[in-house]
């Protein structure tokens, strides 16, 4: 009886930590609404109720060959697989984008180990072909701008089959991914290339809007442009666009408040003054979604530019990882967070069961010891009468 109780309490314990603690914190997630008039229209006649449901995440990094305990590794993989699938399963997002930092050692792992880091990332972040899964570079998986080169850039791009810098359109909606790690402005070779890229896609979607306005014509200056609907773009990159600090940053998810008053470091922690001015001159973002900070912030740049960054996906990184869930329509967008099971509430649990485990042992050993002087006084007792 007593190994029973045993059995069923660390089984109870690990199925719950393990499994179901995943359901009712996602559970309570749900889709924010876009507030519009009803019949109101978007910027290109299409209808409001036209929304993408993306899901946005951040700094997953997987751990690798050199700094990753094989404990580590599989704890916390194990906890953003069992997230991300659940969060799958429960809230079903049309589109997910994950901001960077997908790797942890990316910048110096060889390529057996690569290989190794990207058939585990395919296994943790599986999707069925109803949800596009969108990854943006960061700092670890191709290297700080004095590490990277034209060979981590290209093997990041191939496994997933995309350029770091582009569009991506859905319903209407265009979302810009920015290769944030190639905007030092020094004019390296990999800089100039995106740089290139970031103003030609600057120019394609001012034509589009030009197009839009004029009725369909282009100007002599846009012949040659490609054509996307004619909306302001939400920014995704990888590191935030300037500020000093986190001072100003607030919510469960911020920065512990006696890291928020640190300052950060331009093309570090943060972009430069001038990658970002640029960056908001060329494209007048709707919404800027960033990570590399591993905290939440929400910034309003030149009072018009909201930028949201977004936490960590990683117990390895903060002890409440999050994610982003994004309503967006061609001419509006709603956001709400979604928090993940506390690593502390799971070693709590654990805690716990060992607690009751000790408890019951204890307890067992008491009335087995009861139950011996029992039987001794009842031999004596036979033994004297004889």
């Amino acid at each position: 009886m007593v190994a029973l109780l045993l059995i069923l309490v660390l089984f109870g314990a690990f199925f719950f930590c393990e499994y179901l603690i995943y359901f009712p914190t996602i559970l309570k997630c749900a889709w924010p609404k876009i507030s519009h008039a009803r019949g109101e229209e978007g910027i290109d006649g299409r209808s409001m109720d036209s929304t993408v449901r993306a899901m946005v995440l951040s700094d997953t990094h997987l751990l690798g060959a050199v700094g990753g305990h094989w404990f580590d590794k599989l704890r916390r993989e194990w906890q953003m697989e069992r997230a991300f699938q659940t969060a799958l399963w429960l809230l079903r997002p049309e589109i997910v984008f994950i901001l960077g930092d997908i790797f942890d050692e990316g910048k110096w792992s060889s390529q057996k180990h690569w290989e190794d880091d990207v058939r585990r990332f395919h296994r943790m972040f599986r999707h069925s072909t109803d949800t596009e899964l969108v990854v943006l570079v960061g700092n670890h998986d191709i290297g700080f701008h004095y590490e990277m080169d034209w060979f981590k850039l290209q093997r990041f791009e191939k496994v997933f089959n995309a350029s770091s810098t582009r569009i991506v359109t859905k319903k209407g909606v265009n979302f810009l991914l920015v290769n944030s790690v190639a905007l030092h402005g020094d004019g390296c070779p990999i800089c100039q290339s995106v740089e290139k890229e970031l103003i030609k896609l600057s120019r394609d979607l001012n034509c589009s809007l030009q197009s839009s306005q004029s009725g369909g014509g282009l100007t002599d200056s846009c012949e040659g442009s490609q054509l996307y609907p004619p909306t302001s773009p939400i920014m995704l990159q990888h590191y935030p666009l300037y500020r000093v600090s986190d001072a100003g940053c607030t919510g469960l998810d911020a920065a512990p408040p006696e890291e928020r008053h640190l300052l950060f470091r331009e093309k570090y922690d943060v972009l430069s003054k001038e990658a970002s001015q640029r960056l908001l001159q060329w494209f007048k973002p709707r919404l800027i979604l960033s990570g590399h900070t591993h905290s939440g912030c929400e910034v309003l740049h030149d009072n018009k530019y909201p930028e949201v960054s977004v936490p960590s996906f990683s117990w390895r990184n903060r002890n409440n990882p999050s994610f982003i869930l994004a309503s967006v329509s061609p001419g509006s967008y709603a956001l709400s967070k979604c928090f993940l099971p506390e690593e502390s509430t799971v070693i709590g649990v654990y805690c716990s069961a060992g607690a009751c485990l000790l408890l019951l042992i204890l307890a067992h050993c008491m009335w087995m010891k009861g139950l011996l002087q029992c039987l001794s006084l009842c031999l004596l007792g036979k033994h004297k009468s004889l």
